[in-house]
């Protein structure tokens, strides 16, 4: 399992994916960094086989319209520290990855964790 990490979510997320041997990238990965486009994220995730991990809505509408991204986890918690995310990402990253192997989009939110 690979992931992507789109901008406006923080590079720790990579380091915890990381962590637990998990191929992931954050778009600060790449040449464009934080201007890379909603087009080059979804290019990247088919051409590597990545699920993006996002906060942008346009991504789930993509996906539901044009089956691209193939997988996704929409993090829907808005704004909170990232202590807060790191801790409820990891804590949540098992059932996340379990998940994938049901559902082709994944939302995390402040309590739940629901696969689509």
């Amino acid at each position: 399992m690979k992931f992507i990490v789109d901008a406006q979510l923080p590079k720790g997320i990579v380091q915890i994916l990381r962590d637990e041997g998990i191929d992931a990238i954050h778009t600060d990965d790449l040449p464009n960094k934080e201007r890379t486009t909603d087009n080059e994220i979804m290019a990247i995730s088919k051409t590597e086989n990545r699920i993006i991990i996002t906060k942008d809505t346009d991504f789930i509408d993509s996906h539901y319209i044009k089956n691209l991204p193939k997988k996704l986890l929409l993090i829907t918690t808005g704004n909170i520290k990232n202590k807060a995310l790191y801790t409820s990402f990891k804590k949540n990253l098992e059932k996340i990855i379990h998940l994938f192997g049901e559902c082709d989009v994944v939302e995390m939110d402040n309590t739940t964790i629901i696969g689509h």
